[in-house]
């Protein structure tokens, strides 16, 4: 029905729209739809408008190799994922931004209603400028139960509802004239629309409304509406039990076949379609938009990827180079923010970012310098415009992403670390959407969604244990690996690479772990792009005998991680000289994946960790992110992975690296136990180092109780003394 009436809409007034469906159970009526309008037929031959097209539809629908019973990325004109609920709204939302004349009508169902998700997306027209996007037509559909209990919507009183979302901010129409729904329906869709234009029209001829009342619709109708009315001396229409199947055996049943064939056959089914051809009547076919006015064939919900204008990363680049000592450069972040102004600049209306009120904080507010924070609720941003918008939902900003990115736009997520897994579920719906396709031949690539994962663990000492969660990296781990990558840029200059890469690439998505701190500067622009583009490589200047028949591998993986696992070739440089130690920086986390798209054949894994030799990697995250990544690699019982292991408080910076043992001491410790079985002239004074090493965590314990703070000689990477 409110398909029908958004057809009825988009011939009247030539309304640029397509359908975001929330309910999880919402295919059938896609379906019929996209069947009715021809979409399907244009997408998939085989479902011609005939006795065999449409046979064959009924039949596939739910069936092995058929269509699913949730909206996915198989239906044309979808740009959501129906098989979790919550997240419609946003996600519609997000598609309207930068798009001014896109209406997006979202359905949203009476179980989604009551998710956390949904909940804080309501707030999403507080974020839209009438004058630069489009707008969302909100749809609540009230029934009043879900699987087998009353739904909170739907045992609120219209005045209740009505004071609920106009204190949301919205003008609220209900539909509920059981006596002539579609009546009421015609009615309040164009009311809606003519309160959008009215917003529009205003901000668009320099009169902009402050904080905008957008339209929202609440369509009452009875549970399974025009279904069948009793079964068995039971009521079915208007209760719980028209919920899925109310009918369970009318194979075998007479009664049910009877009651299933009354319900059926009370949509005069001959009206609509020639029961001999199966062919729909001509006449009915009128009220079909044309050409890509049809919400199912529409180009903003299937766009062509069109990519975005980078500016060159040189120019924002770190010159100063330091290959013995590590010149330190600016904040990471900071100068990414730097970065991103540039693609702002570049791209006003093809790329935002989303964040969760961390802008700031996590220090890429330089991006404000060249654009606004959108709120139209404030009086300091309203009608202003603007690619930045935060708000402290990580739903509601990864929702927006998704529907602005599968739009064809290009989005970014800045988040502290441990924030990111309140979106895991989100993520893995994404995943699964851009999965099936890139299956789905008709569909086009589309940009992929990209998280910068900031605030990180090691650097809450002062905020404790409450903010130390890695597990985000693990979460996209177990997606399919052709789709994700994960970068540990050590430094300024391979941040840079790794946004520059995700921003260019297609239908993935896209990690990026990054300090906000100050922090060593390696190489060059020049030797970095070539270490980034490999993933992983052996770095001579920081191994010994530049890093040629090991007797142990070290591994840096991480920011902090990283420059511990230098500085810890630094103390066996000085402590125990010959010990020959390879050292590698890993900056693509997916080479280990044998699967993924970057992963490292065996060949060239093993000549990189050797085939035999002890590896010791230290890393940003769980341990066990990494174990599993090596799964199906020859010889992994030889990799010893040191990460972060569940210990954190509020302490120094240093106790976080010795509490989960990947200090500098700790993998000295790890590199001279497993090198001294190979190496008998290190095995002769190994224990000399270890005891000096034990004795430094010792005193460090002692040091911050009495102090507050980490020892000065913990700032030098390459100690001559400790």
């Amino acid at each position: 029905m409110v398909y029908a009436h958004c057809n009825f809409l988009i011939n009247r007034y030539d309304v640029d729209m397509f359908i975001v469906i929330g309910p999880g159970h919402g295919a059938p009526a896609a379906l019929a739809n996209l069947y009715f309008e021809g979409s399907l037929q244009k997408y998939y031959p085989s479902y011609q408008s005939n006795l065999e097209g449409i046979t064959k539809l009924i039949h596939n629908f739910s069936w092995p190799e058929g269509f699913p019973s949730h909206v996915n990325s198989q239906f044309p004109g979808s740009i959501h994922e129906g098989g979790e609920l919550g997240y419609a709204l946003a996600v519609s939302f997000g598609a309207v931004m930068d798009h001014p004349d896109l209406i997006v009508t979202c359905i949203v169902g009476h179980g989604e209603a009551e998710t956390g998700p949904t909940a804080t997306a309501w707030h999403s027209a507080k974020f839209i400028d009438p004058n630069e996007s489009g707008a969302v037509l909100p749809i609540l559909h009230l029934n009043g139960y879900k699987i087998s209990s009353k739904t909170i919507y739907g045992s609120m009183s219209d005045q209740e509802l009505f004071d609920l979302f106009t204190g949301y901010g919205y003008q609220v129409r209900f539909i509920e004239n059981m006596d002539d729904i579609d009546s009421d329906m015609a009615v309040s869709m164009d009311w809606a629309y003519q309160q959008i234009r009215t917003i529009q029209k205003a901000a668009r001829t320099g009169k902009p409304i402050f904080q905008p009342r957008w339209p929202l619709l609440i369509m009452k109708t009875p549970k399974g509406f025009s279904g069948i009315k009793t079964l068995n001396g039971q009521q079915i229409e208007g209760t719980w039990r028209a919920h899925q199947i109310p009918v369970q055996d009318p194979i075998h049943n007479e009664s049910e076949f009877s009651a299933v064939k009354q319900w059926l056959e009370s949509y005069k089914i001959h009206e609509l379609i020639d029961p001999k051809t199966g062919v729909i009547h001509a006449d009915l076919l009128k009220t079909v938009p044309h050409d890509r006015r049809r919400m199912g064939d529409n180009p903003k919900s299937m766009p062509e990827f069109v990519p975005l204008e980078l500016p060159p990363i040189t120019d924002y680049a770190c010159a100063r180079a330091c290959f013995d000592k590590g010149g330190v450069a600016e904040s990471i972040t900071q100068t990414l923010g730097k970065y991103l102004s540039g693609v702002i600049k570049r791209n006003p209306h093809r790329f935002r970012i989303f964040s969760p009120d961390e802008l700031t904080s996590n220090k890429i507010d330089a991006v404000l310098k060249v654009t606004n924070r959108n709120f139209q609720w404030d009086k300091e941003t309203a009608n202003k415009g603007g690619q930045v918008l935060e708000m402290l939902s990580e739903h509601t900003c990864e929702g927006w992403m998704q529907g602005y990115c599968l739009t064809g736009r290009f989005a970014m997520f800045p988040s502290y670390e441990t924030f990111l897994g309140i979106v895991t579920t989100m993520m893995i719906q994404y995943s699964k959407f851009i999965k099936l396709a890139s299956e789905t031949k008709w569909r086009s690539d589309t940009p992929s969604i990209n998280y910068i994962e900031t605030s990180t663990l090691w650097r809450q000492e002062h905020n404790g244990y409450s903010h130390q969660d890695p597990m985000f990296i693990n979460n996209l781990i177990n997606m399919k690996s052709k789709l994700i990558h994960i970068y540990l840029p050590p430094d300024v200059n391979s941040s840079l690479c790794a946004v520059e890469a995700c921003l260019n690439r297609k239908r993935g998505v896209n990690l990026i772990i990054s300090t906000k701190k100050e922090m060593p500067l390696w190489f060059n622009m020049e030797h970095t792009r070539k270490h980034f583009a490999a993933g992983a490589s052996v770095w001579k200047q920081y191994s010994t005998f530049d890093g040629l028949n090991p007797d142990v591998v070290i591994v840096g993986c991480g920011n902090e991680t990283h420059v511990e696992a230098v500085a810890a070739v630094g103390l066996l440089k000085r402590d125990v000289p010959n010990l020959r130690v390879r050292f590698i920086n890993v900056v693509d986390l997916m080479v280990l994946d044998i699967e993924a798209e970057s992963g490292l054949t065996d060949d060239t894994f093993e000549n990189l960790f050797t085939s035999d030799k002890p590896v010791i990697f230290n890393f940003h995250g769980y341990p066990s992110a990494v174990r599993s990544l090596l799964f199906g690699r020859n010889h992994i019982k030889r990799f010893k992975v040191l990460g972060y292991i569940e210990e954190g408080t509020t302490t120094t910076p240093f106790k976080m690296l010795t509490a989960n043992k990947v200090s500098r001491f700790h993998v000295a410790i790890e590199a001279l136990r497993e090198g001294a079985k190979s190496n008998p002239q290190v095995a002769l004074d190994a224990h000399l180092a270890i005891a000096q090493y034990e004795g430094h965590l010792k005193e460090h314990d002692r040091y911050i109780v009495e102090y507050g703070k980490d020892p000065e000689y913990l700032a030098d990477i390459f100690p001559k003394s400790a």
